[in-house]
């Protein structure tokens, strides 16, 4: 069985700020939860590991995130949601039930909704701490209620203060560091059977809304910006190398060569034999 912390909040009577129940656990493989609709706001944010989350939006229609370490993920009352960790490598993670009358703008300053649940620190030292103020708030079950809700509103000044920075729409600086992780996702993997879903879910965004955003930064979709980057690869290959072309496909995330063919001569023109030809480097003699 997994590693666990749980406890339930001892009183209610806490009208500005409520905790209801507060745990940490280390999940085994593929351990699930869900689907479930909690009355109160559901916080976890992930130590370590990774998992998947399946929860509805505003308008009613779920959406997959998937989360890894030093992220985190907010339940609204009522949605319905289901979270399982990777089979891999399971998440371990610290959560927190709470509510009350100032809990919504909170939340909202710290730019989670229903529509983007997934929490993204701009600071790590913020988050550090609000990490640990959930874990305090986990490991000491028996203080008073007083002393626990007095914790809850540091880790509620934590988070917000953690993002802070990023929940900037105007100023496009949100933009930007999606754009920053969904760029640096696509470098590392690029040579894998990774799909624009896949770029989205690492963002912890929806597809729709993540197309929208990258576009306004870099000037083309994702599907254009991932094609091209993989054939100027393509052709860093072709130029310096004497791999053959299914190689060089099968390398850049083609496995089909006649697939990758067509791509490639959709970026440059000709096809990789034919640019080989004219721009191959010539051995020094």
């Amino acid at each position: 069985m997994s590693d666990m912390l749980f406890s339930v909040f001892p009183s209610e009577n806490f009208v500005d700020l409520g905790l209801y129940q507060f745990g940490w656990e280390q999940c085994e493989p593929s351990h699930m939860y869900g689907p479930a609709a909690r009355n109160h706001y559901l916080f976890h944010y992930v130590i370590s590991g990774t998992g998947t989350l399946l929860a509805d939006d505003s308008k009613g229609q779920t959406r997959t995130y998937q989360i890894r370490s030093g992220q985190g993920f907010m339940l609204f009352p009522g949605q319905i949601s289901t979270y399982h960790a990777d089979k891999h490598l399971p998440w371990e993670y610290t959560w927190l039930e709470f509510d009350g009358l100032r809990v919504r703008e909170t939340i909202e300053i710290a730019g989670l909704s229903k529509d983007a649940p997934i929490y993204h620190a701009s600071s790590k030292e913020l988050c550090r701490c609000m990490m640990e103020e959930m874990l305090y708030i986990a490991n000491h079950p028996s203080e008073t209620p007083l002393h626990l809700i007095g914790h809850l509103y540091l880790f509620l000044d934590y988070m917000m203060r953690s993002t802070a920075t990023l929940h900037l729409k105007k100023s496009g600086r949100l933009r930007d560091f999606y754009t920053k992780e969904a760029l640096n996702y696509i470098e590392q993997n690029f040579q894998n059977d990774i799909s624009v879903e896949d770029i989205a879910a690492f963002c912890g965004l929806n597809r729709s809304y993540f197309g929208k955003i990258f576009r306004d930064t870099v000037g083309k979709s994702p599907q254009e910006f991932l094609m091209t980057y993989r054939m100027m690869k393509a052709a860093e290959l072709l130029k310096l190398t004497k791999l053959p072309i299914g190689d060089i496909g099968n390398a850049v995330g083609y496995p089909n060569q006649l697939h990758f063919s067509r791509a490639f001569k959709n970026i440059y023109g000709i096809s990789p034999r034919e640019w080989r030809n004219q721009n191959r480097v010539l051995p020094e003699k």
